[in-house]
């Protein structure tokens, strides 16, 4: 059964006839545009190559690793009600060995390379990625590559996850996710801002 109700609205705390639900109202494209790529990301038709499941460990991980507090409760509910309900503990102990600030990493040689900052280049750690199994512990490494060192992703980076059984489809869905979420974390952050500064 697909979801009516705007997430975005949902984890913001906006209410109908809000100034906060009247300032999304004059961007309704993008709203509905964000709402959209929710369901088709967490609602899909078909799940075959990336499972629930696995998208809500996934979520709850990159949002864990934005500090949002609202938002990672909504996302740790989520996997809680999946079949990853074992995995929460799992995850949000990976999620403070993953934690930090970024962006960082390399850029090519050239001009841009006295941006180039250090920082964690994440691994799962050992003892969990038996619980997690192969194909999670890559793709929580390959999202906290996406969040925190977007310039060192690499075509090595998707052999990774294609030896550890992810599709290629697979690939593509999990970065859109990543995307999304840090996306989704940024505007409800911002719109709970602005409404705590309206109050």
């Amino acid at each position: 059964m697909m979801s009516t109700t705007d997430i975005i609205d949902t984890l913001a705390g906006i209410e109908p006839g809000s100034s906060l639900d009247a300032i999304r109202a004059k961007r309704a494209q993008a709203r509905e545009n964000a709402q959209k790529s929710y369901l088709a990301l967490f609602e899909p038709v078909d799940a075959s190559d990336f499972s629930l499941a696995e998208r809500a460990t996934v979520a709850l991980f990159v949002i864990g690793l934005h500090g949002e507090p609202n938002v990672t409760a909504f996302y740790r509910a989520k996997l809680a009600a999946t079949d990853g309900a074992g995995l929460v503990e799992t995850i949000e102990a990976e999620v403070t060995r993953g934690r930090t600030s970024g962006p960082y990493g390399a850029f090519p040689a050239g001009p841009l390379s006295i941006e180039n900052k250090a920082g964690l280049v994440y691994g799962v750690s050992a003892d969990r990625k038996s619980a997690l199994g192969t194909r999670l512990a890559a793709a929580l490494e390959h999202a906290h590559l996406l969040v925190f060192r977007p310039r060192d992703a690499a075509s090595a980076d998707m052999k990774a996850l294609l030896s550890a059984g992810w599709s290629n489809t697979g690939i593509v869905t999990l970065s859109q996710l990543v995307a999304f979420l840090s996306f989704q974390v940024r505007v409800v952050s911002g719109l709970r801002t602005l409404g705590a500064a309206s109050a």
